[in-house]
């Protein structure tokens, strides 16, 4: 007994002096942490409620900037936020495998483009590319037209000349869901059908999976995380997801059989007319025929097996859920901020009545609508929908005080990153023109990085802020908005996106 006592203590001792002494344990030891202990590491500090983990983050986020680690036995994690050290790691072509924060994600989205990595990567983003050129956004632009005037009329039937109380996440995502699938997946949804009030549900009963099992490294592994509770969570998590992105699929394919595929060639697709109303709101087999992400795929299967079905479905999961819950995250923070900021909400209405008016909306006039974008920038800033991006460092990396090496995650807090008082004075006031171009000449391009940046930038930006600025100038030309639950009392439950763990409310005003 003895023997084997002094064993163990002698093997924790060596596996000690092996994390510590080794060559990445020698750099990883310079780099501040909080304070953990031998072989275990420091995780400890994250194992708390969902409900608690965000604002344990932020809070060794203030306190250790501007880095800090956390470790458990040969796990480490970086967090920067040095904007020089971040675009050391994102400017990067070397750094661009996704972190191990992402590995929760895979049996849902699998190897799409958000996670995939090397040549694949490569292809894919080459492969998508053309779905989101300038041209192909123009026929996306009609669809978006149809679904936030979709999204007023709804409030107006509803409250019938009256106000009303909407609770933003649960009826924005709604609308958003229907965008992203009638724009980059060619198929309109009905807003009834219950496969699809179940999919965002699961959708953030998956977000908040991820987030639990992120920093619990145990539950990294499949195997051990296969016998947990949450696992049968998952399973049937999983299945509406995959039966609503399979049924996506499927109904494109057979509308590409029924016209015998003439509508998946790219070129004969692309217009250049400008003029979005010569197309019938009503007729959906005109919509039918405007070119889609999903045809991309679709076509590259078809004409020279360039992507499986298990390829395509990967796809078409990733952009569907990055598509309309992050736009529902950004929409829901900007139109709280929009109705607790009674001038800013007028002065965006000013600007929009002066393109509505004239009842001609196309993306030129959307441009002139620069008050509206510093608008949305700036909520971008204080809630950004992605608020934590990770990167695995295939090489050692030189940052500006410390050497990351080989192997190690390095994770980017965004909201930290976005609130840091040396870029942004008085981090937590909105203010609109912090974005004036005055003022954010000089300033560092990447204190502020809502769509990530490098070559791993988010490829839909562009729609994003076309759906955005379309779905507000709707909203705010019809409505006015009133707080129903206090911005500033919003707490914060970890997930894929940033989200609050209460309904965040508004009330819809109708104007005459």
């Amino acid at each position: 007994m003895y023997s084997i006592l002094l064993s163990s203590i002698l093997l924790l001792f060596l596996l000690h002096c092996w994390i510590r002494y080794r060559r990445a344990g020698k750099f990883l030891s310079l780099i501040p942490e909080p304070p953990g202990y031998p072989i275990i590491g420091n995780m400890h500090y994250f194992q708390v409620d969902n409900e608690k983990l965000l604002y344990q983050l932020w809070r060794l986020s203030d306190e250790y900037y501007p880095i800090f680690k956390i470790w458990s036995f040969f796990l480490c994690t970086v967090f920067i936020f040095d904007p020089d050290d971040i675009q050391e790691l994102l400017k990067s072509n070397e750094h661009i495998e996704k972190g191990i924060l992402y590995k929760p994600l895979i049996p849902w989205l699998s190897y799409g483009l958000l996670i995939s990595n090397g040549e694949k990567w490569h292809l894919r983003r080459k492969m998508l590319t053309p779905a989101f050129h300038f041209n192909i956004l123009k026929h996306y632009f009609i669809n978006l037209i149809e679904e936030s005037k979709d999204l007023v009329e709804s409030l107006q039937k509803e409250g019938d000349g009256n106000p009303i109380i909407k609770d933003l996440r649960t009826f924005i995502s709604k609308y958003t869901l229907n965008a992203i699938c009638q724009t980059a997946m060619g198929i309109q949804l009905n807003g009834e059908n219950e496969l699809e009030s179940e999919y965002r549900q699961a959708v953030h009963v998956y977000g908040s999976i991820v987030a639990y099992r992120s920093f619990r490294p145990w539950y990294l592994s499949d195997t051990i995380f296969a016998f947990s509770p949450i696992a049968r969570v998952q399973r049937k998590t999983l299945k509406t997801l995959h039966d609503f992105s399979r049924n996506i699929i499927a109904e494109r394919k057979r509308f590409h059989e029924n016209t015998n595929g003439k509508y998946l060639q790219i070129n004969e697709n692309i217009e250049e007319d400008n003029v979005f109303n010569k197309y019938s709101e009503k007729d959906n087999f005109q919509s039918k025929k405007k070119l889609s992400m999903l045809d991309l795929l679709i076509a590259a299967s078809w004409s020279n097996n360039q992507i499986d079905e298990e390829g395509i479905r990967e796809e078409v999961d990733t952009f569907i859920f990055e598509g309309h819950d992050t736009t529902a995250s950004t929409l829901s923070f900007a139109l709280s901020l929009f109705a607790k900021h009674k001038d800013v909400q007028e002065n965006i209405r000013d600007e929009v009545q002066s393109i509505m008016q004239e009842d001609n909306l196309t993306i030129s006039s959307l441009s002139k609508l620069s008050y509206l974008e510093r608008c949305l920038k700036e909520s971008f800033r204080l809630y950004p929908s992605v608020h934590i991006i990770s990167r695995r460092i295939s090489e050692d990396m030189q940052l500006k005080r410390y050497l990351i090496p080989s192997g190690t995650y390095c994770n980017i807090n965004i909201y930290s990153v976005h609130r840091n008082p040396e870029y942004w004075p008085n981090p937590n006031v909105f203010d609109p023109d912090r974005f004036l171009p005055e003022n954010i000449k000089g300033r560092h391009p990447y204190s502020y990085i809502p769509f990530s940046a490098g070559p791993r930038n988010c490829i839909g930006q562009k729609l994003a802020m076309l759906e955005l600025k379309l779905f507000v100038a709707f909203i705010l030309y019809n409505f006015k908005l009133e707080p129903v639950d206090e911005l500033d009392d919003v707490k914060f439950s970890a997930d894929i996106t940033l989200t609050s763990t209460k309904p965040l409310r508004i009330k819809f005003i109708p104007i005459s």
